[in-house]
């Protein structure tokens, strides 16, 4: 029997990073390339076979339009090429949230789709990469990842898009799940899932746009004024999503603010800065008066995702929009 055939596409990140001492701090992201990565791999005589594909050799926090339109494409391919039985990309772990949620969204669930990145540079003491990749290869590989969608694998943890996120700068298990946890725990030579899979069946909620719409994040904080809010109307945002305190809430300025921007056509959806928990609709906010969404179980970042590929298919009414945070 071959070997199954898995393709790496490769964006840089920390896991692609070299540090200049193994016991500092500071390192350069993207500076080892996709086919070093993937040699090192190769000569551990793993039963997969790897084909490298660069997107990019850079920090996640440079990522966007272009290299989002490459890898959909790269996936949308491999998912018709009967040849390849899952896709893993190696990204940086700062905007990987984003990056896996937006490639769900528009992606049949089908074929397992694996991100994977690094806390710590490829030459550091301690180093996570290459355990991290080892694990994705084998959650990407493995017949019961299908019809589970888009996963991250980090620190032992495999976590869904629509869960997942970034809950600290630089820790080992720097990352979370919710409103679920992790969906499975991984090793190298081990994986448990917790739950079946899913989504069997599932299409793409979303066409491939031709382009992303200008949609901002703004930060509730005590004390602000409305200026923020007419700033970003005024550079041509499309959307905005608050991260607003507790529940989603604002100043009242802000509030109105937000309220003068939806009567202008531009969409608007309540999320929270705080790290965990639910925005629900007309708790202390009166979003049926104001004309909000609240962003449920989505942090800001995603909430953004989302709205942007509402308002790039043309859903901007706020009773479509909420109706897509509620998961419809």
């Amino acid at each position: 029997m071959s070997a199954q055939r898995l393709l790496v596409l490769g964006t840089g990140g920390t896991i692609a990073g070299s540090a200049s001492s193994a016991t500092g701090q500071s390192y350069a992201a993207g500076d080892i390339t996709l086919e070093v990565m993937v040699a090192n791999i190769a000569a551990l005589d793993l039963e997969v076979e790897l084909v490298a594909r660069p997107i990019a050799q850079i920090g996640s926090q440079d990522i966007g339009w272009p290299q989002w339109s490459a890898l959909h494409a790269e996936i949308a391919a491999a998912q018709g090429d009967a040849d390849i039985a899952g896709v893993i990309i190696t990204h940086g772990t700062d905007t990987a949230e984003e990056t896996a949620f937006l490639l769900d969204l528009t992606l049949d669930a089908g074929m397992p789709v694996v991100m994977v990145g690094a806390m710590r540079p490829a030459d550091a003491v301690g180093s996570d990469g290459i355990r991290n990749l080892l694990n994705a290869i084998r959650v990407a590989s493995d017949p019961r990842a299908r019809d589970r969608g888009v996963m991250v694998v980090m620190g032992d943890t495999v976590f869904a898009a629509s869960d997942v996120r970034k809950a600290a700068t630089s820790n080992i298990d720097a990352f979370k799940g919710y409103p679920r946890g992790p969906i499975a725990r991984v090793t190298p030579s081990s994986l448990d899932w917790f739950a079946p899979a899913h989504r069997i069946g599932s299409t793409k909620r979303f066409p491939w746009p031709e382009a992303l719409p200008r949609v901002a994040i703004l930060t509730a904080g005590a004390g602000m004024d409305a200026m923020p809010v007419q700033a970003l109307l005024g550079i041509g945002c499309k959307g905005i999503v608050i991260a607003g305190m507790g529940q989603g809430n604002a100043p009242r300025v802000v509030l109105d603010a937000l309220a003068d921007a939806v009567r202008a056509g531009v969409p608007v959806v309540r999320s929270s800065r705080v790290d965990e928990g639910m925005v629900d609709r007309n708790v202390e906010v009166d979003d049926d008066a104001l004309g909000f969404a609240a962003a449920r179980a989505l942090g800001p970042a995603k909430a953004r995702v989302l709205l942007m590929l509402l308002i790039a298919s043309g859903i901007t009414d706020a009773g479509a929009v909420q109706a897509a945070f509620d998961g419809g």
